[in-house]
């Protein structure tokens, strides 16, 4: 197991994969290393057409105090529905159990929640289930877990092993958009990156959501597979389609979009913004005569989207021809423990 961050796939497939319980008929899409989400089955619609499912990911309740309360669970709430989203389902319930560390008020709680639930409300999510506490030992930024739920029809599905030689690969947002927006607010006070490319990477925060990105692109052309570009990044993300869908994926890295702000944090902190967690970044196939309606609609909700390459035959992935391997760890880590040390350095 990596000393930080997710398990690897050696370790998931000899520690976990073979222990997951009873087999199931209505396990539709069992656990996989890389993939967002389960699916399962439950029998035809009302009108006995197409099989109704459920899409279901769990992720930790990552709350982070120095961004604010409700900026933290702004995020918070969109790291627990963007795995879900990916499935081309619209999120629609939520489990909640929160850890809470014991020194939280009452006030920040409230913020917590209530943002919480705006964000919820907005997006047509209910919460269901959940629990509740104070608990010694327990810490940010990790404080409990969740389970987010899409309910709909399987016809609507998006399996992330769709991808298909052919088919067009569009990349939204682009690299590091996570590792830029929460580095740059944690640690402003030590940064020196020029008025107009702080602004502009501080800007980045509220891109790190692909639930929009999800829900758009879904609903206007022949989506294959998605996949969040989370802990290892784009180079991370593509790898995971490539593997899932057993093709390859080539890329041509100048089309590729770069926010503000990104160049000047990654080289601040010296990590590559290829490699480094970005969600909110939306890394999607789609069926290459529809990509064109699937970036219209994108730039009309004013998210940044390119066709940046092809599926084909074959495996891996590539930029510009030259093979990229997938990271073995994403250096945001290692990034934020510098940061907090230069920061207390700095106080």
């Amino acid at each position: 197991m990596s000393d930080l961050g997710k398990v690897d796939r050696e370790f998931f497939e000899k520690y976990i994969y073979p222990n997951l319980g009873a087999e199931r008929e209505d396990v539709r899409l069992a656990p996989q290393h890389g993939v967002d989400f389960g699916v399962i089955g439950l029998g035809p619609g009302t009108d006995g057409g197409n099989e109704r499912v459920v899409a279901l990911a769990t992720d930790p309740v990552f709350v982070m105090p120095s961004l604010g309360f409700d900026r933290a669970a702004w995020f918070a709430f969109h790291i627990l529905m963007s795995d879900v989203a990916v499935s081309g389902l619209r999120p629609t319930h939520l489990s909640i159990d929160l850890n809470l560390p014991p020194d939280i008020t009452d006030e920040e709680f409230a913020t917590v929640w209530e943002t919480m639930h705006a964000e919820a409300e907005e997006l047509g999510v209910s919460v269901v289930t959940g629990h509740t506490g104070r608990y010694a030992g327990c810490n940010y930024p990790m404080v409990g877990g969740a389970t987010a739920l899409a309910v709909g029809d399987s016809a609507d599905l998006v399996r992330p092993d769709g991808a298909r030689a052919g088919d067009a690969v569009i990349v939204t947002k682009g690299p590091a958009i996570e590792a830029t927006g929460l580095l740059s607010i944690q640690f402003e006070e030590i940064l020196d990156l020029g008025g107009d490319a702080m602004a502009a990477a501080k800007e980045r925060f509220y891109d790190m959501s692909p639930v929009r990105d999800a829900l758009v692109a879904t609903a206007a052309g022949p989506v294959t597979a998605m996949h969040d570009a989370t802990e290892g990044g784009i180079y991370g993300g593509l790898h995971e389609i490539a593997r899932a869908g057993g093709v390859r994926i080539d890329v041509e890295r100048e089309a590729v979009p770069v926010m503000d702000g990104v160049r000047e944090t990654c080289a601040a902190f010296d990590i590559d913004p290829w490699i480094s967690i970005s969600e909110g970044t939306l890394l999607l196939t789609v069926e290459s005569g529809g990509a064109e309606g699937v970036l219209d609609a994108l730039d009309s909700e004013g998210i940044p989207a390119a066709v940046v390459g092809e599926a084909s035959e074959g495996e891996g992935v590539y930029f510009d021809g030259e093979p990229v391997e997938r990271p073995e760890r994403d250096p945001f880590w290692a990034a934020f423990e510098e940061g907090m040390a230069r920061l207390e350095g700095a106080e």
